[in-house]
């Protein structure tokens, strides 16, 4: 009996899901939403008039409205500053492209808990929501550029030839036939932004701005009211599910991928002309406060500290365990996010979208929640688990996926599935198929989402201050430890080497452009 086939968005008639790789996806999501079902689970306990009054209060509707006008206006400037950007230095003449490429990108090593530390210890009035929203804004505008560059850099040049030759401006050609091919890459940088603003703490604790987040953390440090907190969580989740919805609504069925040299061929680069020199104070006054102003207050600190500021032997512990739980959560969560994401490309449908979607709650989610639910989950089920280094793995799988999940999506969009089918006519099974196609096709994308998810680790703080086990120090531990008492000069040596152990792989992510630039 022949297997039932089914026509996909795409046009091409493909089998069901295939077994294992389904079977890898589903326990993937499983895992993925552990703390959600945590967070549900205690908000049903408690029963819906107790939920209620909860929920329904002032303060709930004042950290609402943080949250929301933050997210949003952080979501707005990125998009702005980041395709700007990424038109610049990838369709324009601008002198040093290279070099602004690298500068652009490397404010992704500077976490946004020592950004806000660089700002509020030499100007202690940037907080509040202004501060707030200028610090993550320069913290996260890489988050668009990268995947929107990437994106610019794949287009097949005749489009635009095709519409100059039907008489259209260079804006309007911009506006109706390049921004909806970057779609996907803007909504996925934005989306991956707005679950990142949901779940900040660090950084916005500093600033003092109090968000979902920040208050979260509140009740459970110093009340320890968990009902209260496990309420506030579930109001993130809500807003969580709002934007993964938006997403998938606003990102729609269309088809980017394509067979051909058309993106062998060099766009035509757009010469400023007069515009020359304000485009290059506008990217200098970006750079300068994205980099000059946090990597200037932590050479200020380092040069005030006296020698006992610098513990060597605790500073060398911290950086080895923070480069190798880094590195082992980085490919883990790669590994992981493949099968997920190979679904959603090549067998698009309703499950394999409601897979893909369940692997964003827990970005969304506060560290603090996503390791108290794992705690839980330990504790009844798998005591042998807790206070290891497998479960604090775990916890950054979760709280990452989204990162890889995003690059590796998008790679896989823009590998013509048809290489796929020539390799099945030539014989080659699935897995040989895999690893000798699409793994290559792909390979940008999963070194990008690896670099991310590395970068995300080696500075994590909330969850690794719960889940490591007894004796194990990290980087962004030992910082704020300082920090949250004020000793800017024994914090510094701490933020810096994380800015350290971050830049190679941001310089990464520069690769496929410098290449570009190159040729």
């Amino acid at each position: 009996m022949k297997r039932m086939k089914r026509r996909t968005g795409t046009g091409r008639t493909e089998r069901s899901y295939p077994p294992l790789m389904l079977a890898a996806a589903v326990s993937v999501s499983l895992i993925a939403l552990i703390p959600l079902c945590f967070v549900v689970g205690y908000s049903a306990s408690i029963g819906p008039t107790e939920a209620a009054r909860l929920v329904f209060r002032p303060r709930t509707g004042e950290l609402l409205w943080n949250t929301v006008r933050l997210a949003a206006g952080c979501v707005l400037l990125c998009a702005v500053i980041g395709v700007s950007a990424a038109w610049l230095v990838e369709r324009s003449a601008l002198p040093g492209l290279r070099v602004w490429n690298v500068l652009l990108v490397a404010p992704l090593a500077i976490p946004a808990f020592v950004n806000s530390f660089g700002w509020v210890s030499l100007m202690p009035g940037a907080t509040g929501y202004g501060g707030a929203l200028l610090i993550v804004t320069l913290s996260y505008f890489p988050l668009v550029y990268l995947p929107v560059a990437a994106a610019l850099r794949g287009l097949d040049p005749a489009l635009e030839e095709s519409a100059h030759a039907l008489g259209h401006s260079p804006w309007r050609t911009f506006l109706r036939v390049v921004l909806p091919q970057l779609r996907p890459a803007l909504l996925g940088g934005s989306l991956l932004i707005s679950l990142h603003l949901l779940a900040e703490f660090g950084a916005l604790q500093m600033l003092r701005f109090p968000t979902f987040t920040t208050a979260i953390y509140d009740q459970y440090q110093s009340t320890f009211n968990g009902p209260a907190a496990n309420m506030l969580a579930g109001v993130l989740v809500v807003l969580c599910l709002l934007l993964l919805l938006a997403e998938l609504r606003l990102r729609g069925r269309a088809r980017y991928a394509r067979l051909g040299a058309g993106s062998a061929r060099p766009s035509p680069r757009t010469r400023l002309g007069r515009g020359t020199a304000p485009v290059l104070l506008g990217l200098g006054v970006l750079i300068a406060l994205a980099l000059g102003v946090p990597l200037g207050s932590l050479g200020y600190w380092l040069t005030m500290g006296t020698s006992s500021a610098f513990p060597v032997g605790m500073l060398v512990t911290t950086t080895l365990t923070s480069v190798g739980l880094g590195a082992a959560g980085a490919i883990l969560t790669t590994v992981i996010a493949l099968p997920v994401a190979w679904l959603c490309v090549r067998r698009p449908g309703r499950l394999s979208v409601i897979l893909e979607r369940s692997t964003y709650f827990g970005n969304a989610l506060p560290g603090i929640v996503v390791a108290l639910a794992l705690v839980t989950i330990a504790i009844r089920l798998t005591p042998a688990l807790y206070q290891t280094t497998a479960l604090l793995l775990t916890a950054y799988a979760i709280l990452f996926l989204p990162r890889t999940m995003v690059n590796v999506r998008s790679a896989l969009a823009q590998a013509p599935p048809v290489l796929e089918d020539v390799a099945h006519a030539l014989g080659a099974g699935r897995s040989a198929t895999f690893r000798r196609v699409t793994l290559r096709l792909i390979a940008p994308g999963l070194g990008a989402g690896t670099a991310l998810v590395f970068i995300a680790i080696v500075t994590e703080l909330t969850a690794t201050l719960l889940l490591a086990p007894i004796g194990t120090h990290t980087l962004a531990t030992q910082f704020w430890s300082h920090s949250d008492s004020i000793a800017y000069a024994a914090s510094a040596p701490y933020a810096a080497l994380m800015v350290l152990i971050s830049a190679p792989a941001t310089y990464l992510l520069t690769r496929e452009a410098r290449k570009g630039a190159r040729a």
